[in-house]
């Protein structure tokens, strides 16, 4: 006795085999979009929004800005996007919480 496989089942299995190879045809490198490239851009942050750099010694401080366009805190956004928004590329102590004057 050997096992049965009924048509809509076996029509199910080759359509979906012929959809995986239809769209691996396409992967490599002509299917990749390239990424912008990104910078740190200081000072343009939202209190609560920065991705990182709060300070010397933090580990994991994305989230952690405590005021508005903090000048110790980064955003990361596309290259050559931090001076048209306000911010800078290097840390400066312009605009800092009150305890960490």
């Amino acid at each position: 006795m050997h096992p049965s496989i009924s048509r809509p089942s076996l029509a199910a299995a080759l359509l979906t085999g012929a959809a995986l190879a239809a769209c691996g045809e396409n992967s490599g490198e002509e299917a990749m979009v390239e990424m912008p490239a990104r910078e740190k851009c200081y000072g343009i942050a939202l209190a609560g929004q920065n991705d990182c750099a709060n300070g010397p010694g933090t580990v994991n401080c994305a989230g952690t800005s405590r005021i508005d366009y903090q000048s110790n805190a980064w955003k990361a956004v596309d290259t050559g996007a931090c001076d048209p928004l306000g911010g800078t590329l290097e840390m400066t102590g312009e605009n800092l919480p009150d305890d960490d004057m």
